[in-house]
């Protein structure tokens, strides 16, 4: 049997060929529309013009988005809620879960949290060995904890949170914009193919091939992007939505929900707890000398 750590490498390998194949897929798609289509088969030059600007305005963003959302490293607890060495000790030598527990009390009692597990105990990850802040959640991909959690996608080989949710958002807002500008300029070339007015050349299929590609992910995307539209509006996350956040007074599906009329970094439930807010802090925020301000820093 391979050692465990080839078998790791070999995951990482492998977990990046979602983001090979959509790669691959932009840049043919690049190839087709810009050379193939526009250039071979544009006769007008102020249209050409406006096509390939218009183009690489979308494939700049899309891409740009997208990279983004891969690169952003998820962001982890700070050392707040990392046990002191004394009490890690003590809970690692205790066998009961209710001393376990009070040990997780102690330890949790001035930390800026409301969220509990199902039965009501602290949230703790024994992976990690940290006290989970709220809508923090443990990704076995990533093997880390991450910061309002939202889900572990393949497609950017990286976890959507708190570090990249806005590039996420980008990235599918970019992307359908790119796929419908194609299938918009395409379309009369399709219509072209199949009335058979369309010369015979090779970029005849791949004005096909684009317009279906285009179609095909615009529609997948526009459902996507449509679900995390309503969950902005309802600043829930895909695992919040699938489960109900647990509070000390029971499970809320609307327990960080904001409100349309409130800012969005004023929580209408639970507005003590600092770590809810997404504002960005000014510098004099960022010197407030409180145990809550610090913590609040180090989480934005």
């Amino acid at each position: 049997m391979a050692p465990s750590h080839v078998v790791k490498y070999c995951q990482r390998g492998l977990s990046w060929i979602p983001v090979i194949f959509i790669n691959l897929v932009v840049c043919w798609s690049y190839y087709a529309y810009v050379l193939e289509l526009c250039i071979c088969e544009y006769k007008c030059k102020l249209e050409l013009f406006i096509y390939l600007v218009v183009f690489h305005v979308c494939f700049i963003m899309f891409m740009w988005s997208y990279w983004k959302t891969i690169i952003s490293k998820p962001i982890s607890p700070s050392k707040e809620f990392c046990l002191p060495k004394a009490e890690k000790e003590r809970y690692e030598r205790e066998e009961m879960p209710d001393a376990q527990q009070e040990i997780l009390k102690n330890a949790a009692r001035e930390l800026p949290m409301y969220t509990r597990t199902a039965s009501g105990a602290i949230r703790y990850c024994d992976p990690c060995q940290v006290i989970k802040p709220d809508r923090c959640h443990h990704c076995s991909t990533c093997d880390q904890c991450v910061l309002k959690m939202d889900h572990h996608c393949p497609w950017v080989n990286n976890c959507v949170g708190f570090s990249n949710y806005k590039f996420f958002v980008l990235f599918l807002a970019y992307s359908m914009l790119y796929c419908v500008f194609i299938a918009a300029t395409v379309l009369q070339y399709f219509i072209k193919f199949w009335t058979n007015q369309l010369p015979d050349t090779p970029a005849k299929f791949h004005v096909l091939f684009l317009f279906f590609v285009a179609a095909m992910f615009f529609i997948s995307i526009l459902s996507l992007f449509t679900y995390h539209i309503w969950l902005v509006a309802k600043n829930r996350t895909t695992i919040e939505a699938f489960r109900a956040p647990v509070f000390r007074h029971g499970p809320d599906k609307n327990g960080f929900t904001l409100g349309f009329r409130k800012k969005p970094y004023r929580p209408l439930s639970e507005s003590t707890n600092q770590l809810l807010t997404n504002d960005m802090h000014s510098d004099e925020q960022k010197d407030c000398r409180t145990k809550t301000g610090r913590m609040k820093n180090c989480f934005h």
